[in-house]
């Protein structure tokens, strides 16, 4: 597929309908020259005041010809218009037809056309440097290297006290290239005539990191700032090129330049944000402190410093600084997430009455959904579990994912009350709305299987085992539901061995496979698999498997101290309390 021209489209200047017995117009303004022209760049164009105009009668089907290219370019059809135009100007050889044939083919996004033109405009009008420059950004954006070289090595010859800034500009659109590696040999030949200057480096800095020649990029970066010391475009790239392998250079690098420019806020920024990247959150906090001197009220640097107060464990001075920032009287602070941080704070300092008056001051914005969740759980471990409910049906998930969130949150919070039943139907009502939501499957299992509905835990079970065919949890759950009941062992055994392929190193399915062992009586086989799940997970309930296993090999001893040890940590733990009432009257 041929490129595309994508460039805003040009305001050229018109062409009457006349050749070389039409006197010539007056000349307008002239724009600023750069080499990435667009149309924020080029409001007029220069007619210059002496043109090389051809000897060429207007004949009848000349003045056809160009009422036939602007009929069709008020009919909104520039890509006939623009081969009219072109046609005449191969025809006439006259600039201004170039010159016009050349907007028209750009308008039309007739790439081809495009570059036939600009090159024709060019030829018959050699001092344009509107054509040259516009011939330069067709000709890289096609990617047309080879091409462009001689136009791009004119252009620079041609400006030489400008260099620096048409380079700048080329790169603009060398970026565009999909070669990088053909990119930064092409511009490493065209900025050889140029070591002095500080863009030149610059440039194949930058283009040198795209092509992955991170080496070359920071010693090309250096070199820029080895020209121009006080320039900050070239102390940043180096600075960001060196944050990659020696962060602490970068960041030293910052701060030498900040000792001589301490007014610049822009690198400051920088440093600050490159230290907090690091992790020196301290030196960070004293470099928003310099920023919020210099912008005094500034919101976001107070909440800026008060996050890193906040990692820093200094909790008052956090609230201080997030309680000045909410003071500001900057009307475009965000007091929403103001509000969720000072809540984030209270809850850290255990003040859950001061952390649910923040919370509840959200309205909307990118916290409203969490503050939300946050009410709700301070609200449930208070005891309220109504109010709880109440919050969570009041929150606005942006997705599926978030309203399968909120259910799953209300159905825990029902079970943390043992209110079983209420936590099952909150699920099955989600499952109405999402009936292959593979974590509502799972969880709507375990709930009917804690209410011994085993038919409907293992329809659940097997439908998840359908939408989610990997989920090691799925076979491993119905397996060890078995395992308990005792019944189809080597059914259950069959599952569990499934989940084992599937994730070998979950403690909860190697506990199942050990207790599966267990009621095959293959005690030690039951036991090398149960230590090794307590010793990657020492749950209350493998340790009552491990107990109970290591009983039955004799280790009595051994099994009291693994049931006393676990029974200190977990004491309202129901497995373990009912093994040791079996065992240990």
């Amino acid at each position: 597929m041929k490129p595309t021209i994508r460039y805003s489209i040009l305001l050229l200047f018109p062409l009457l309908a006349a050749c070389a017995h039409v006197p010539q117009q007056a000349s307008v303004d002239a724009p600023e020259q750069n080499a990435n022209v667009g149309k924020a760049q080029l409001e007029k164009i220069v007619e210059p005041p002496k043109l090389d105009l051809p000897n060429v009668e207007l004949t009848d089907s000349l003045m056809y010809e160009f009422l036939l290219g602007d009929i069709a370019a008020q009919r909104s059809r520039p890509e006939l218009a623009a081969q009219a135009y072109l046609d005449l100007a191969k025809t006439t050889r006259d600039p201004r037809v170039a010159r016009r044939a050349a907007q028209l083919a750009f308008e039309a996004h007739q790439y081809d056309q495009s570059v036939q033109a600009f090159e024709l405009w060019q030829q018959l009008e050699p001092t344009s440097p509107l054509a040259k420059q516009m011939l330069v950004s067709l000709l890289l954006t096609g990617g047309k290297l080879e091409e462009v070289r001689p136009h791009v090595v004119a252009l620079l010859a041609s400006d030489p006290d400008n260099v620096g800034r048409t380079l700048m500009s080329i790169y603009g659109m060398l970026n565009r290239v999909q070669d990088k590696n053909a990119a930064l040999d092409w511009l490493t030949q065209v900025t050889q005539p140029y070591p002095q200057v500080a863009e030149a480096h610059w440039v194949l800095a930058q283009t040198a990191e795209a092509a992955n020649k991170h080496e070359r990029a920071v010693t090309e970066s250096q070199q820029a700032v080895a020209l121009r010391p006080d320039w900050d475009l070239a102390v940043v790239l180096e600075a960001q090129l060196l944050q990659r392998t020696e962060p602490q250079k970068a960041a030293d690098l910052l701060k030498k330049y900040l000792q001589a420019h301490d007014e610049n806020k822009e690198i400051r920024l920088i440093y600050a944000r490159m230290l907090l990247t690091q992790k020196q959150y301290a030196p960070a906090r004293d470099e928003f402190t310099k920023l919020l001197q210099q912008r005094p009220g500034s919101p976001e640097l107070a909440f800026a410093i008060a996050l890193i107060s906040l990692q820093l464990g200094e909790l008052d001075r956090a609230e201080r600084e997030l309680r000045q920032a909410l003071a500001s009287d900057d009307k475009n602070k965000d007091e929403n997430t103001l509000h969720f941080y000072l809540g984030q704070l209270s809850e850290a300092k255990k003040d859950d009455a001061a952390a649910l008056q923040h919370y509840r001051q959200i309205s909307g914005g990118e916290y409203d959904y969490q503050s939300h969740l946050r009410m709700a759980y301070l609200l449930n471990k208070s005891g309220q579990l109504n109010e709880a409910r109440k919050v969570l049906n009041q929150a606005v998930p942006k997705d599926e994912s978030g309203r399968v969130q909120l259910l799953m949150i209300e159905s825990q919070f029902l079970r943390d009350a043992k209110q079983y039943e209420e936590s099952f139907k909150v699920l099955a009502r989600g499952l109405e709305s999402f009936p292959d939501q593979p974590e509502l499957l799972y969880q709507s299992a375990l709930i009917a299987d804690k209410l011994n509905k085993h038919d409907v835990f293992e329809q659940l079970t097997r439908k998840l085992m359908k939408v989610d065919p990997d989920n090691a949890h799925a076979y491993n759950a119905l397996g060890y539901s078995l395992l308990e009941r005792n019944v189809r062992i080597p059914e259950a055994m069959e599952l569990v061995g499934k989940a084992y392929k599937l994730a070998p190193d979950d403690a909860a399915i190697i506990d199942s496979m050990g207790w599966g062992y267990y009621r095959l009586g293959q005690y030690a086989k039951s036991l090398e698999f149960l230590q090794r799940a307590y010793k990657t997970d020492p749950d209350p309930e493998i340790a009552a498997h491990l107990g109970e296993a290591m009983w039955k090999q004799g280790d009595q001893e051994g099994a009291r101290e693994v049931w006393t040890d676990s029974a200190k940590k977990y004491p309202d733990n129901e497995s373990l309390k009912a093994v040791m009432k079996r065992f240990i009257p």
